[in-house]
């Protein structure tokens, strides 16, 4: 399964996964929500920065994947805690995910650039910061995949 993942670009989310710095990615919320129960090892995340430009511009590969049960405040801060070393969580982003009753935590591999490209949004109404696509191909616009 693909996915389009939208990475915070004030955090340099992208350029911390280029480097090796950060290897990982959290998301957290109150409910069920993307991507909870909907990405598994082997899925391939293709990285957009939400700076409004719009452009894929690189893609890694779920190695492991934690999706928690229903968390306490205490079990959530105390579960980002002990990912923070490959999690590299900026301030913005440790209040954003940290404490939610429900996480997924993504260990990645593979990271590699891509040449960018642009994708079709129009059957994603939402404007979440995830998106199970599928197949890439799909949503990608212009040629053939790099």
């Amino acid at each position: 399964m693909d996915h389009i993942v939208y990475l915070d670009h004030k955090a340099k989310e992208l350029e911390n996964l280029h480097t090796g710095m950060k290897t990982m990615l959290l998301r957290g919320a109150m409910g069920r929500k993307l991507p909870h129960g909907r990405v598994a090892a082997g899925d391939v995340l293709y990285f957009i920065e939400n700076k409004g430009d719009g452009l894929i511009k690189a893609k890694g590969v779920v190695d492991t994947v934690l999706h928690s049960d229903k968390l306490s405040r205490e079990e959530s801060l105390a579960l980002v805690e002990e990912h923070q070393e490959r999690l590299k969580l900026s301030p913005s982003l440790y209040q954003r995910f940290a404490g939610k009753r429900y996480l997924v935590i993504i260990a990645l591999r593979d990271i590699e650039d891509l040449v960018p490209f642009s994708i079709d949004r129009s059957a994603y109404g939402n404007m979440d910061d995830w998106l199970p696509v599928g197949n890439i191909g799909k949503v990608r616009l212009g040629s053939g995949l790099s």
